[in-house]
């Protein structure tokens, strides 16, 4: 039987990439994207619901599906006001993972970050353990929480200070070895892949790092 899916930051760099393997995908008859604002030129197997993702909760009747993908993500830059980043990096991953329980979906993943740690000083690496923590606790028969590395790929905004920083950073790659292969750039391609591998799998891993992203990836 075809699945639906449900989308949420299909706007973002790992969405649309995840966005576009899934229309070509014949898994899935219907692809859902929860957002702020409606997305162009989509085919008729997308459905759309536009409105407050940060009221995420209002969309409950509609969050039905088989598969959940989480790809929701700010930065510091342009969230500088930590109440708020904490509603985006927290608050709606967290709702999302309810709503998928209350409502039986099988299959929650989500994209949390390298070094996720909700006993962490730092604020951004706190966030994230404290939203995989949550996530978890929903006990979701299928969860899978993906700890990238810095996200590579070709992002629709323009960054500049970040995009020189990527640069820089591809070129350390190779110095990048052994226990410190997992600080390597992770794509938004294998991220995207990987979030699909595994919604059709029976892994029984839960955590998935960013050096097990990359292989996952070709599976």
């Amino acid at each position: 039987m075809k699945k639906t899916a449900i989308i949420l930051g299909a706007t973002g760099l790992t969405g649309s990439v995840l966005l576009e393997k899934l229309l070509d995908d014949d898994r899935y008859k219907t692809i859902k994207l929860f957002s702020r604002k409606k997305i162009d030129g989509l085919p008729s197997k997308v459905k759309q619901f536009v409105g407050d993702i940060l009221e995420l909760e209002s969309f409950k009747k509609d969050f039905i599906a088989e598969d959940v993908f989480c790809c929701i993500g700010t930065t510091a830059n342009k969230t500088p006001d930590n109440a708020l980043y904490k509603k985006i990096d927290y608050g709606i991953p967290v709702t999302a993972a309810k709503l998928s329980k209350a409502n039986g979906i099988p299959t929650f993943l989500v994209v949390s970050a390298l070094g996720a740690n909700a006993q962490s000083s730092i604020f951004y690496s706190k966030t994230k353990g404290e939203m995989e923590q949550a996530v978890l606790s929903e006990k979701i028969e299928k969860t899978y929480i993906l700890q990238p590395s810095i996200i590579g790929g070709d992002r629709q905004e323009k960054r500049f200070v970040e995009k020189i920083g990527l640069v820089v950073f591809r070129l350390l790659q190779p110095l990048l070895f052994g226990k410190l292969k997992k600080y390597r750039i992770t794509e938004a391609e294998d991220i995207a892949q990987t979030m699909i591998n595994l919604a059709n799998s029976t892994s029984a891993e839960t955590i998935i790092t960013s050096a097990s992203i990359n292989l996952l990836s070709k599976a």
